[in-house]
């Protein structure tokens, strides 16, 4: 008998790679809070704590995405939001439109 080389674990792999972009998703929700939090009426030590606790879950919750979409996705992903590559981005869109 011959082992499958058949994948049979593709749906659970989609799956997966689904529920990472939704955690992906979700680590960018919890940085977008973090600037509501100041605002927030708490006292200074809640919020910190609150600020702490929610740059904490992002790192998390991104990482753990990252496990599941993949190395490859995970590091597209965090240079497209890094600022520092904006403006090289918009820099080759030029350059692609002058072409």
């Amino acid at each position: 008998m011959e082992p499958s080389h058949e994948t049979p674990s593709a749906p659970k792999s989609k799956t997966l790679y689904r529920i990472g972009l939704v955690f992906i998703g979700l680590s960018v929700i919890l940085w977008l809070f973090l600037p509501v939090i100041p605002f927030l009426e708490l006292s200074t030590g809640m919020k910190a704590s609150i600020a702490a606790g929610t740059l904490i879950a992002a790192e998390i919750v991104f990482w753990v995405g990252a496990l599941f979409v993949g190395k490859e996705v995970a590091q597209k992903f965090k240079r497209y939001l890094n600022p520092s590559n904006w403006k090289k981005r918009q820099e080759v869109q030029k350059e692609e439109e002058e072409k």
